[in-house]
């Protein structure tokens, strides 16, 4: 490469750097806030519940050669809840996430979602089809609470009672706040989230179920899932996450063995060559 084209790359990579904080800066939403980082295809990351776009530092160190656009959810990590601070948090988010990708002029970017963020990420390459290039839902089930033995309508007057236990007096609110604190312990909450905008997005997840919606989701789905290291234990997940997205026309489920539900921490190395396949296809 002579010193003019290693220069005119250079003055690519910068602009493009420039116009990826500008068209973050120029979307404004309640609900979200967008970081961008590196340049190339685009890719969407959208983070758990409680979690901040931090947990998302390591993949972006990892596989470099993408624009990505990260997700900070308002009211989770220390983020003031705004928008957030009532209705529906988890639709109210996939909409606004929608609504970036046609006001940012992105072309068909890739979605990675981990937990609730996996959800977002189905809802958008559901409702919103023609948006979306790719999408990957991480360690989540279109009905989330069936991995916990729930199915149909059987959660929602468990989901309704602890809701209201939870959000109605002083010490459901303490005890709430609590629970957040323990996971913020661990090391995945980024710091303090609001316990209403939790226990809210909570509630809906519990009684949300997005399996007749898998149907319409053109783009090639991956489906990166945690298993227990015993043969026995994986292959019951396996059946769950077989019979749960087999209405997806074009799902491919990636196991990662011995892993807990934070795969990025608890089998980084896999998960960011997980990354890597589904992104370079």
């Amino acid at each position: 490469m002579d010193r003019r084209t290693f220069l005119e790359g250079c003055a690519t990579a910068a602009a493009l750097g420039l116009a990826g904080e500008a068209m973050a800066a120029a979307f404004s939403s309640t609900r979200l806030s967008i970081e961008v980082r590196g340049n190339g295809p685009d890719v969407i990351l959208i983070p758990g519940l409680t979690n901040g776009r931090s947990v998302w530092n390591g993949t972006v160190s990892a596989v470099p050669g993408y624009r990505y656009h990260l997700v900070q959810v308002a009211g989770f990590a220390g983020d003031p809840a705004r928008g957030n601070a009532e209705g529906q948090v988890v639709a109210s988010v996939a909409n606004e996430i929608a609504r970036y990708i046609v006001e940012a002029g992105l072309r068909r970017p890739a979605l990675i979602g981990h937990s609730m963020g996996g959800i977002v990420a189905l809802m958008v390459a559901a409702r919103f089809p023609a948006r979306i290039g790719k999408v990957m839902a991480v360690d989540i089930l279109p009905a989330p609470a069936s991995g916990f033995g729930f199915a149909g309508t059987q959660i929602k007057p468990f989901a309704d009672a602890l809701f209201q236990t939870l959000t109605a007096s002083p010490q459901g609110r303490t005890m709430l706040d609590s629970l957040i604190g323990s996971f913020g312990g661990s090391g995945f909450a980024n710091g303090r989230s609001d316990s209403a905008v939790v226990a809210r997005a909570t509630h809906e997840l519990a009684t949300m179920d997005l399996t007749p919606e898998l149907p319409r989701i053109a783009a090639p789905l991956t489906v990166v899932y945690a298993a227990p290291a015993d043969p026995q234990d994986a292959a019951a997940v396996d059946r769950l996450y077989r019979t749960s997205y087999a209405p997806a026309r074009k799902a491919q489920l990636r196991r990662v063995p011995g892993s807990g539900h934070m795969i990025m921490y608890d089998q980084p190395q896999r998960f960011y060559a997980e990354v890597r396949q589904f992104l370079g296809k």
